[in-house]
C-alpha cells in the first residue's frame, strides 16, 4: 500500500499519525470491500474538515476585506468552499491519485467524481487539523488557497452588476442604466462616481478608483436597497 510519502513530500507536510492521512483518502466503498483491514472511511473527517475550512477561509476574508458586509462575506466564502472550488484544489494537488476506492466505485469513474474529490479535500483538512492543529491548516491554506483568493479567482462571486441584472429580471424586465456622473481628484488618484438607474430612478450610487469599480459599487448598493441579501 502507498505510504503517502510522495504526497507528503509534495505538500511539504509530514503527518505524525499516518493513519489519519490514510483515513482522509479512504472511501466508504473501500472499507466495505476490505472489512478485515479494520479501516474507517473519511466521512467523519470530512464533517470536521468542512467546519475547519470554513473557519480558515472566514478569518482570512474578515481580515483582508474589512469593508465587506456580512452578506457579501457569506457569498464570497460560499464561492471558495463550494464543490467546484474544492475539486480544483484537490486536482491541483493530484489527490485523486491517492484515493482508496472499492473496485465497483473505481470502475464507474469514482476517482474523478466531483463530489468524491471535494469530500477528500475536506477530509484532508480535518485530518491535518487533528494531526497538527489549526495553525498548520492555516499554513496549508496560505500556500494553496489564499493566493487564489488574492489573485481574484473567485471575483465572479462579487460581480454585483450581474447579480443586479439577475435580481431585476426575476420580477420584471426593467432597463438598468449606468452613468458616470462625476470624476474628481488628480490624475494619479482619480475617483469616479457612478449612478445606476432602474426605471429611470437612481437605485444606487458608487464611488471607485476606476469606472468599473464605481459601477460595481453602485450595483452593490442597489442590491442592498432591494433587499437582495437575505
Amino acid at each position: 500500500m502507498d505510504d503517502f510519502s510522495s504526497l507528503q513530500k509534495k505538500i511539504d507536510i509530514s503527518f505524525n499519525e499516518l493513519s489519519l492521512l490514510e483515513q482522509a483518502f479512504t472511501h466508504s466503498s473501500y472499507v466495505n470491500e476490505h472489512r478485515k483491514k479494520d479501516r474507517e472511511d473519511n466521512e467523519r473527517l470530512e464533517f470536521l474538515g468542512d467546519a475547519v475550512l470554513e473557519l480558515g477561509v472566514s478569518q482570512y476574508l474578515y481580515r483582508e476585506f474589512p469593508d465587506m458586509a456580512e452578506g457579501e462575506l457569506t457569498k464570497f466564502r460560499a464561492s471558495i468552499v463550494c464543490e467546484v472550488s474544492l475539486v480544483k484544489f484537490a486536482n491541483e494537488l493530484n489527490f485523486q491519485d491517492y484515493i482508496l476506492l472499492g473496485k465497483g466505485e473505481e470502475m464507474t469513474g469514482g476517482r474523478s467524481r466531483p463530489a468524491l474529490l471535494a469530500d477528500v479535500f475536506e477530509a484532508f483538512i480535518g485530518a491535518l487539523y487533528l494531526d497538527q492543529g489549526f495553525d498548520q491548516v492555516i499554513l496549508f491554506l496560505e500556500k494553496y488557497v489564499y493566493p487564489k483568493i488574492k489573485k481574484g479567482a473567485f471575483s465572479h462571486a462579487m460581480d454585483f452588476k450581474s447579480q443586479l441584472q439577475e435580481f431585476i429580471q426575476r420580477d420584471n424586465h426593467s432597463k438598468i442604466e449606468y452613468e458616470i456622473v462625476e470624476e474628481r481628484g488628480p490624475a494619479h488618484s482619480r475617483e469616479f462616481i457612478a449612478h445606476v438607474r432602474i426605471k429611470e430612478e437612481t437605485a444606487g450610487i458608487g464611488i471607485g478608483r476606476t469606472k468599473k469599480e464605481a459601477e460595481q459599487k453602485a450595483a452593490q448598493q442597489a442590491l442592498l436597497n432591494h433587499n437582495a441579501y437575505q
